[in-house]
């Protein structure tokens, strides 16, 4: 009888296992999912009117602006630790790197180059950090890493051949991939940065108050910019793109990424958001258009092999907002 019972107890832990780590995934795809559709929104955005880039991120982050503020009042992880002013000052520093001059620079990129170009570049991300901690550290990395980091680059150069054939001008691809590796610097210092503070806050808690700086941060220097009025005059196309990747590119994913962590660990909800790039990939054919080649699928082939050779620093918990 005891057997039976401990056979059967067994059993239900098995099941209650498999169930949760088929949450996790569930929730680890449709946080990839809704990532991989920023820049398919951003593309729209920009092809349904002449919106410049600080105007149709000041969309995005002010409708996202009120769940950030609710992650920041809401502790998820079990920490509330009070906020000095060193806490406050490495959080707005996050806030503006991460989400505020990431998402800026970002979004400057998409106006010359693909949305698939744009994640491959920003997917490389893991190699600036590890090339980062090698700077301030002064370790050199392993041969594999360089190796690893040399396979990633060499994708990215085969990608970026497939964009300048499809521009056919070199100006605006050099200026968008510039403009978005800047983007992956910001993001890859933010992501160095969070691992001071987010022992402190927790992870959702931090991701709520950066989130929140730099909404603020985005919304002033919109208004710095003046003519606020002409938000009247964009089409309602736009203010529904911006509202789509407010929701579903930043609210959504955020909330189902820390689900998926909570329920498996973050590096395997690492691993399932590398789906990223191919989910962006695929929707830019899909619903842009953008022509779709071998050498593009070979250069993303190699972008991502290279990044999943990585194992920079401990994974963050924190989402990546850009």
């Amino acid at each position: 009888m005891v057997v039976r019972m401990s056979s059967q107890t067994q059993s239900l832990s098995i099941k209650e296992s498999w169930h949760t780590q088929l949450d996790g995934r569930t929730f680890a795809v449709l946080a990839a999912f809704g990532f991989s559709l920023k820049a398919i929104f951003v593309k729209l955005a920009y092809a349904a009117a002449p919106v410049d880039a600080s105007t149709l991120l000041a969309l995005r982050m002010g409708i996202a602006l009120p769940f950030f503020l609710w992650l920041a009042r809401t502790p998820t992880d079990g920490q509330a630790a009070p906020l000095d002013r060193s806490t406050v000052g490495q959080v707005l520093l996050l806030g503006c790197l991460g989400y505020y001059l990431s998402s800026l620079f970002d979004f400057e990129g998409l106006r010359y180059i693909s949305a698939g170009l744009e994640r491959l570049i920003l997917y490389i991300y893991p190699t600036l950090v590890l090339l980062l901690q090698t700077w301030f550290s002064k370790r050199k990395p392993s041969r594999g890493a360089w190796q690893a980091i040399a396979c990633c680059y060499l994708g990215l150069a085969v990608a970026f051949a497939h964009d300048l054939r499809q521009t056919g001008t070199s100006a605006d691809a050099l200026i968008g991939a510039g403009w978005v590796l800047a983007s992956a610097v910001t993001y890859a210092l933010y992501y160095l940065g969070t691992g001071n503070v987010v022992g402190k806050l927790g992870s959702m808690r931090l991701t709520g108050l950066t989130g929140a700086a730099s909404s603020l941060m985005v919304l002033a220097h919109w208004l710095l910019r003046g003519e606020p009025h002409q938000l009247l005059a964009l089409p309602a196309q736009v203010w529904l793109d911006a509202a789509l990747m407010a929701l579903l590119s930043t609210v959504l994913p955020i909330w189902a990424l820390a689900q998926a962590i909570r329920r498996m660990g973050a590096g395997e909800a690492a691993a399932i958001g590398s789906l990223g790039p191919v989910l962006t990939v695929a929707a830019a054919w899909w619903l842009l258009g953008e022509q779709l080649s071998l050498v593009q699928l070979a250069g993303l082939a190699l972008v991502m092999f290279g990044v999943t050779r990585l194992s920079p620093a401990k994974p963050s918990k924190t989402q990546p907002a850009s």
